[in-house]
């Protein structure tokens, strides 16, 4: 019997297992667990297993770059693969070219991934929701230029408020490049400040033609808009996440366009009630002002004024009356108090003490004397008597 090596036998069994056309293309269906995404390299690994087995998965960059949702653990699917053997460590594994949910459809499930990311984000919060302007001047349109979506938001928009001027800016709405045309014309609106309200949106489809707009770059560039963001995609029962992020969710293209703009027929409506209410009460306003004025001019002091003021005079004349009455009793009493006051003061003079032999002796610093001991023999003394001033010199000093 021929001995071969580890190697020669993992590659002889590597070629029976991709030889068999019956493993060459599988569908296998299993539970994810132990998923890994090499970022780096693009590569997935992961095991698929059921309830009575396991087996080892790869699938490389460019069939993962397909997806359009993300594997994770616990997760059902069907994947197409082919099975090989690795010979390095001799374990067999599928390839998987292509990968799907079991039960629910891919695109399904991205929606719902993605969902559940933005909305732990704060995304789709009231609290960031941005009110819509009562009467904009201009109005934003961002969808198809063939479809009946941009028809039906221009008649609205005209037939409603014509005073709103439309910037239209066509886009892609389904398809490759569909997701970066609407971001862009979402960023190019917002720089150049050319709308007071946007709406985004386009006219019904199946989940695939919607697509464009379950994208993270334009639920992102909804999310940033300065500008207040109507969504309008797709029919009444059709949710899309650009539905959830932007600040105003329409059913319908055509409802977006009439949440987007006032009546112009109820507005004049109702300025036409407001001028017949101004006009009834300005009416009744003068009517009242008049009757008043009626009952005013029969008044005697508007009728026959002299009347008035000859009354007044009177009363004048009577309180002048009183009141020089008043004041002539008042000064009379203050005069008296005054003269009491100064009967008092002329009993208290020095004059007075003066007047009746007495007099005041001032030291020659004009000091009053009031002791011997202030001057001395020799020094000169001024007396101050009643008619007059003495001048005068110590001769002889004597203490009591």
């Amino acid at each position: 019997m021929k001995v071969i090596s580890v190697a020669q036998l993992n590659h002889y069994v590597k070629t029976l297992l991709e030889g068999d056309p019956n493993l060459a293309s599988v569908q296998v269906c299993g539970e994810i667990s132990n998923f890994t995404h090499h970022y780096q390299s693009g590569h997935m690994y992961m095991t698929l297993k059921d309830d009575g087995a396991a087996v080892r998965a790869v699938m490389f960059k460019w069939s993962a770059s397909k997806l359009q949702f993300r594997p994770e653990d616990g997760m059902r699917v069907i994947v197409r693969a082919r099975v090989s053997l690795y010979e390095n460590t001799g374990g067999y594994q599928i390839y998987i070219d292509e990968m799907q949910p079991d039960g629910v459809g891919a695109l399904q499930v991205a929606f719902e991934q993605l969902k559940k990311k933005l909305a732990a984000e704060g995304l789709f919060d009231d609290s960031r929701k941005k009110p819509l302007p009562k009467y904009p001047t201009r109005v934003g349109v961002i969808t198809s230029p063939t479809g009946a979506a941009v028809r039906d938001i221009l008649n609205v928009l005209g037939r409603r408020y014509p005073l709103a001027d439309v910037v239209f800016c066509p886009v892609l709405v389904q398809g490759e490049g569909a997701a970066p045309s609407i971001v862009e014309a979402i960023r190019r609106f917002n720089a150049a400040s050319a709308a007071d309200l946007l709406i985004v949106g386009r006219g019904g489809g199946s989940i695939e033609d919607l697509w464009a707009f379950n994208e993270e770059s334009v639920a992102r560039a909804v999310a940033e808009s300065a500008i207040p963001v109507i969504s309008a995609v797709g029919h009444e029962t059709d949710f899309t996440i650009c539905d959830f992020v932007a600040d105003l969710r329409a059913p319908t293209p055509s409802a977006a366009a009439e949440l987007a703009v006032p009546d112009a027929g109820r507005l004049l409506s109702f300025m036409d009630n407001v001028r017949a209410r101004l006009s009834t009460a300005t009416r009744n306003h003068v009517s009242g002002a008049s009757a008043r004025l009626s009952v005013l001019k029969e008044k005697r002091c508007l009728s026959a004024p002299q009347y008035y003021t000859e009354e007044q005079s009177l009363r004048l004349d009577y309180l002048t009356r009183r009141f020089v009455a008043a004041s002539q009793q008042q000064l009379g009493a203050a005069d008296r108090r005054l003269a009491a006051a100064a009967s008092k003061l002329d009993a208290l003079s020095p004059l007075k003490v003066l007047g009746r032999g007495y007099s005041i002796g001032y030291t020659a610093a004009g000091e009053v004397l009031d002791s011997v001991n202030r001057v001395q023999v020799g020094e000169s003394l001024r007396l101050r008597l009643a008619d007059g001033t003495l001048r005068c010199e110590v001769t002889e000093k004597q203490e009591a």
